[in-house]
């Protein structure tokens, strides 16, 4: 141990019975129950096992009067099969979802996709080359299929975030479907649209990239009709390189875009900020009003961890915000959920309402009292951007506080200098205590040492080693914060300070 080192949406000309952002469709979908689930939701639009092997290029091997049956969902989980779903096997690294063709069978399944030709199925098989290309084939014929908006969402980060106040503001008047959980890669996307249904009037779909091309095959399904950048920050540069790497590789969500399209962007966002026009549209900024936004921010008041209050200011009038989560970047989240609730044609009571209904999602700064501790539970991952955002969340605490950091990971040559970076920030913000663990995070604790004396700084080669210590370091009425990427397993100390202040209690 070193210590103390001690314009509104259009209608497309595809589906020209839509006008988005107005009470369309009476007749067809106010009717529908609004579900928690996909369960009871009937079939899918035009979704037949006919239509699906074309769709993906495969060949249909079963029952000929079987062709037209319309499947009532898709999963690549087998566990989530139900009657009349269409089973789509993923080879994983340990496990090969042909293995369980026979279990989903026996559930129910409409039909599978396979990559091998199978000796015997119950069930008609669509035989493909790759079932992942398969599943981002499907989602993409389905996508045509639909006539609802779909709002992407992107950036460096916030994605999650920024999807939930979006979702929150939206829900107040439409029925949303929105990604679950971190389902927003090549394979998460697709079955996010996947579970599209009549019941939805719109979908908000995050949308996650590590590499260049990534971006434009998300769009290519997605086809959003409203984009959302949340920040161009440092991540992914392993492949990425440099933030303009990232500008470049995130800005493939326009490939796609329709005439009437919306973008939204944060104009604090130095990179955000250059894009003055994509394809003929002129992005709506939001930020503060110094640089001009067309949705910007004041007299902002803090509450400390129970939330914060301000003024959003758009073209339509003022809203008073009251945000019930913690952190200056939850007024970015609502600034863009205001962006697109505008777009829609939403009014300021309904946008207003929303914004004070969000709620927070496991990992995601949930803040938990636990035998006269506050834990801020921020550990779902990490990079420098989100650090200096929780930990001026944590800088809000009454007493004593505590940083529990852990490495950042694909950060490039330079991690070394942006983890002494995140260090340095949590001594300026004169955080009590820094406990970290983590080859790259001696660096963080360099950091805090060299930035000034007020900040104890305790520094781990193993979280096992660092939990023995800060247990014992923590007391009844701290504020603690847990944050580092997700593979430094950093919900294992979240469990284990539950535990012990569990106990005290």
């Amino acid at each position: 141990m070193d210590h103390k080192i001690s314009e509104s949406m259009q209608k497309d000309s595809q589906n020209t019975n839509v006008e988005y952002g107005t009470q369309r469709e009476a007749s067809e979908n106010r009717h529908y129950k609004k579900y928690g689930t996909d369960k009871g939701l009937g079939t899918m639009k035009n979704m037949t096992l006919e239509n699906i092997a074309k769709a993906c290029h495969g060949t249909y091997i079963g029952n000929g009067s079987e062709r037209q049956t319309e499947i009532r969902g898709a999963v690549t989980d087998s566990r989530q099969i139900e009657e009349g779903f269409l089973f789509i096997p993923i080879k994983g690294a340990k496990v090969d979802g042909h293995d369980f063709i026979p279990d989903v069978t026996a559930k129910g399944a409409a039909a599978v996709l396979s990559e091998v030709l199978l000796e015997s199925c119950e069930k008609p098989c669509i035989l493909v080359e790759s079932t992942q290309q398969a599943l981002k084939d499907i989602a993409k014929f389905y996508r045509q299929q639909l006539n609802i908006p779909i709002i992407g969402i992107t950036g460096s980060v916030g994605k999650t975030s920024t999807k939930e106040m979006i979702a929150s503001v939206l829900s107040e008047k439409y029925r949303v479907l929105k990604t679950d959980k971190n389902f927003n890669n090549e394979i998460g996307l697709p079955l996010t649209l996947l579970r599209i249904r009549r019941e939805h009037e719109v979908a908000v779909v995050e949308m996650g990239i590590s590499d260049f091309g990534e971006m434009h095959r998300l769009a290519e399904m997605a086809k959003p009709d409203i984009c959302v950048i949340t920040n161009i920050g440092i991540c992914h540069l392993e492949n990425l390189k440099t933030r303009d790497g990232i500008l470049q590789a995130k800005s493939e969500i326009f490939d796609f875009l329709k005439p009437h399209a919306h973008i939204i962007l944060n104009v604090e966002d130095d990179r955000l900020s250059t894009i003055t026009e994509v394809k003929g549209i002129r992005p709506v900024f939001y930020g503060f009003q110094e640089k001009k936004p067309e949705i910007y921010a004041d007299n902002i008041k803090s509450h400390g961890l129970k939330g914060i209050e301000t003024d959003i200011h758009t073209p339509q009038g003022t809203i008073r915000a009251q945000i019930p989560l913690p952190g200056q970047h939850n007024i970015f989240n609502a600034m863009a959920a205001v962006g697109v609730a505008l777009a829609l044609e939403m009014g300021l009571e309904e946008i207003e309402s929303g914004i004070a209904h969000v709620e927070t999602i496991g990992g995601r700064i949930n803040i938990m009292e636990i035998g006269g501790l506050l834990l801020i539970d921020d550990c779902y991952n990490a990079n420098p951007i989100s650090m200096q955002s929780s930990i001026d969340v944590l800088s809000n605490g009454l007493a004593r506080t505590v940083a529990v950091l852990g490495d950042m990971g694909e950060l490039g040559e330079d991690e070394k200098q942006l983890h002494y970076q995140v260090g340095a920030y949590v001594a300026e913000k004169q955080i009590d205590a820094l406990f970290c663990s983590g080859s790259l995070s001696k660096e963080m604790a360099r950091g805090a040492c060299d930035t000034n004396d007020w900040c104890d700084v305790f520094c781990f080669d193993d979280k096992e080693e660092m939990l023995e210590h800060l247990l014992r370091y923590l007391q009844e009425g701290d504020t603690v914060l847990v944050k580092a990427s997700h593979f430094m397993e950093y919900p294992k100390v979240v469990e284990a300070i539950e535990k012990e202040f569990e106990n005290r209690g």
